[in-house]
Parts: C-alpha cells; sequence; structure tokens
C-alpha cells in the first residue's frame, strides 16, 4: 500500500497579502527618507509641503541622522537603509520557505467515528483511553467553529486537550465539521445547530445520560443556541472564549465590520466565503504579525520541539474551512454588523436564544490576551442580568489559541475545565 502523499504548504494565506504587507511596510521606510533627510523641501522648518509632514519623534532624529551620515559620507544612511529593507525581505522569504519545505507534520491517528451526517462526524476519543470501556464516563460533546478545524485540540500527544480529558476520565465525543458539501454550503446557523441537536441525542443515548457540552470559538456560540433548544439533553455547558456581545469591543475589527457587507454579498455568489478570504479577515487583526513571526522562525533551531509546534499550528491555521455562504451572511453582518447575538435578537429555529432563560451549570472561560474574541465579547455570557443563570467566569492569562496548546494551557485551562466537567451533577435523559 502506498503512502498518502502529504499535502503541499500553502500557508501564510493569503501568501500575496503577506508579502504585499511586508513589501510596502519596508519599502515606505526608503520613500519617506527621501522626504525627511536634509535637503529635501519638507526637511525645512518653513515647508509648505503638502501631505508630508514630519512626526515629531522623526523631527527629533533627523539632526542627530544628518550629523552621522556626514560622518560617514554622502548616501550612507541611504545605502544601509536599503540593505536592511533587503535583508528584512530575504530573512521573511527564507521563513516562509523554511516552513513550507519542512519535514514535520501532523501523525497522530484520528479515533473512530461513531456516527456521522453529510460531511460532518462524531470522533470518539474516549476510544483513544482504556476509559472507553467504562460505561458511566462523563460523555462530553466537544463544538469547534466551523472556521478554523478542530486539530488544534489535538496538536500532538503532549498538547491534546481532547486525550487529556479522555485520560482524566471523560469521554470527549468531538464534532468533525469538515468542508461543506452542496447541500451544506446552503446551511445557516439554524441548519448547523439542527445537526449539533441530532448528533447531542446520539451522544445521550449512547452514554444513557445527559452529556456535558463544551464548545470553543464560533462554536461556542453555537452550543448557547444548543442548550437554549435543548435543555434537557444538556447536563452542564463549557465555553472557551465563546464571542457573544460583537459590539462589547470592536477593537482591531474595524476592517471586518465595514468590509462584512460587502464580503457577505460575495458569499451569496460564489455560495461560500473562501479559506483565504476568512484569512484576510484575521490578517486585518495583526497586518504585521506574519513578518515578525516567519522572520523569527528562520532564526530557531529547525529540530527543535518549539519549530515542530509552530509548524503544526501554522498548517492547522492555513488548513481552514470556507463558510457556507448563508452562515457567513449571519455571521458578517447580523452578528458583527448588528450584533443579533448580544442584543438578544438572534432567533435559531423559531426559538430567540437568550442566555439569561439557560439554567444548565456553566463554566465560561475567558482568555484575556484574546485579540480574535475580545475578552468583553465573551464576559457578556457572564452579565448578571442578561448572561447565563448558573455561570461561573474563569479568566486566564492566556491567547485564544494559547488556552489550548501553550506551555500553561495544561495548568491553567485543561485542568479547571476537566475538574469542572467531572463535577457536573448527574442528569438524567
Amino acid at each position: 500500500m502506498q503512502p498518502r502523499p502529504l499535502p503541499q504548504r500553502l500557508g501564510p494565506r493569503p501568501l500575496p497579502l503577506h508579502l504585499g504587507t511586508a513589501l510596502m511596510t519596508w519599502a515606505s521606510s526608503e520613500g519617506a527618507w527621501k522626504h525627511w533627510k536634509a535637503g529635501s523641501p519638507s526637511s525645512k522648518p518653513d515647508s509648505h509641503v503638502p501631505d508630508a509632514p514630519i512626526p515629531d519623534a522623526i523631527a527629533a532624529l533627523l539632526p542627530e541622522i544628518a550629523a552621522l551620515e556626514a560622518r560617514a559620507g554622502a548616501g550612507q544612511f541611504e545605502s544601509a537603509l536599503r540593505r536592511e529593507i533587503t535583508r528584512r525581505l530575504h530573512r521573511l522569504a527564507d521563513g516562509v520557505l523554511a516552513y513550507r519545505q519542512h519535514v514535520v507534520h501532523r501523525t497522530l491517528e484520528n479515533p473512530p467515528a461513531v456516527w456521522s451526517e453529510g460531511n460532518t462526524q462524531l470522533l470518539d476519543y474516549g476510544a483513544t483511553h482504556r476509559v472507553a470501556r467504562v460505561r458511566r464516563t462523563r460523555a462530553v460533546l466537544v463544538v469547534p467553529s466551523l472556521i478554523n478545524r478542530w486539530e488544534v485540540l489535538d496538536l500532538t500527544a503532549e498538547k491534546s486537550l481532547l486525550r487529556a480529558m479522555a485520560a482524566a476520565g471523560l469521554r470527549p465525543y468531538l464534532v468533525d465539521w469538515g468542508t461543506p458539501n452542496e447541500e451544506e454550503r446552503r446551511f445557516d446557523t439554524t441548519a448547523y445547530v439542527a445537526r449539533l441537536e441530532r448528533a447531542l441525542a446520539f451522544v445521550a443515548k449512547r452514554a444513557r445520560r445527559a452529556p456535558a457540552v463544551m464548545g470553543y470559538c464560533m462554536g461556542g456560540t453555537l452550543t448557547v443556541a444548543l442548550a437554549a433548544r435543548q435543555p434537557r439533553r444538556v447536563a452542564g455547558l463549557a465555553l472557551l472564549a465563546a464571542p457573544w456581545d460583537f459590539h462589547a469591543d470592536r477593537t482591531g475589527h474595524a476592517f471586518l465590520v465595514a468590509a462584512g457587507p460587502l464580503l457577505a454579498q460575495v458569499a451569496d455568489r460564489v455560495g461560500e466565503l473562501p479559506v483565504d478570504v476568512l484569512q484576510t479577515l484575521f490578517w486585518s487583526l495583526d497586518p504585521w504579525l506574519a513578518m515578525k513571526k516567519f522572520g523569527r522562525f528562520v532564526g530557531m533551531d529547525q529540530e527543535g520541539a518549539g519549530v515542530r509546534e509552530f509548524v503544526l499550528l501554522e498548517d492547522w491555521l492555513n488548513d481552514g474551512a470556507p463558510l457556507a455562504g448563508p452562515v457567513a451572511r449571519e455571521c458578517l453582518v447580523g452578528w458583527y454588523g448588528d450584533n443579533v447575538p448580544g442584543s438578544g435578537k438572534w432567533v435559531v429555529g423559531g426559538r430567540r436564544i437568550v442566555p439569561s432563560k439557560i439554567k444548565v451549570p456553566s463554566l465560561v472561560m475567558i482568555p484575556s490576551g484574546d485579540r480574535i474574541v475580545p475578552p468583553l465579547s465573551a464576559a457578556a455570557l457572564t452579565d448578571p442580568r442578561r448572561g447565563l443563570k448558573r455561570a461561573t467566569r474563569l479568566d486566564l492569562p492566556l491567547g485564544h489559541i494559547g488556552m489550548v496548546v501553550s506551555g500553561r494551557a495544561r495548568d491553567l485551562c485543561w485542568t479547571p475545565l476537566i475538574d469542572w466537567l467531572r463535577d457536573i451533577p448527574a442528569k438524567g435523559r
């Protein structure tokens, strides 16, 4: 039997956008110097050159730079600047190539699928540990985002929240959304929550009692609707960085909010929001992130554990699935634009989703360093008036991804999460 060929790496996606950002950022410094250097019209105190003001911090340094250049020789600073731009561009390109050509790939064997519908399946992580033979183990339905795939929850044997849950006596059933097929490209959030309801019913029947439900990121938002619609089948609700009030803090989301209606039209026409468009939205949160991290990557020990984790995380980040067109419109216009969930107007399957009416025990984990889901957005679910009735709030000094894979994730996130899930009171079907 021939080994399956490894997938070609496409990241960081979209590559032209990352390279263009780097080129414009660094090359613009050469153009700025031509305007600001001694002798240029805009460098004179009485300059009336339009649209070319010199920032005060730069103006304070210009005399010192001019003195250094006078000693080194005319044009030396400009030449050094050009060499530095070239060095940085080469370093970025070398980092991207080193990543794309790296030998590391995710090698974990996925657990068996025990249920499927369309391109969605349930993976039984209890089968990865001997706890699978314990009938009364607490079952947990784990729901990841529709955008990024689930592998960040099972990155390596050492950094796998799902396997840690199984080893601790829980039985996680992971929702693998797959890639939308032709029918699923027409799904809205109601259709996805309805699918979760059927997956929940399967797990409840298999476990012979109501399971807990855990949602990560957008998966957490969907599970709030699931708990609202199926309160008797949910023993407890754990939410990890789940967005809810999309207007609580829009810092860093200006591009997403402004471009939302246009991107929704693209999704309407294409039938989905492609991965590269989704990655552009993540780029807008920190346009210079790829420059920084790939510049560092090329200088790392290419056989070290840090590089291995970097490569696996990048593979996960760049291997997302397109978002079904109707869901894309709901998220971009309804959630980020109109704050439908946070304002209490989100309707799923004819039922308005009101967190304050959800009475199951809930754990809301909020990473304080989250730039993808602002902490205030997730914290709305713990509001005494509008939030979940029986919510326990846990703030973590971690980031959105770091809460599940960083070196401190086990102590700060995994352990309290697992303890809380194990302590939920039993609830019959």
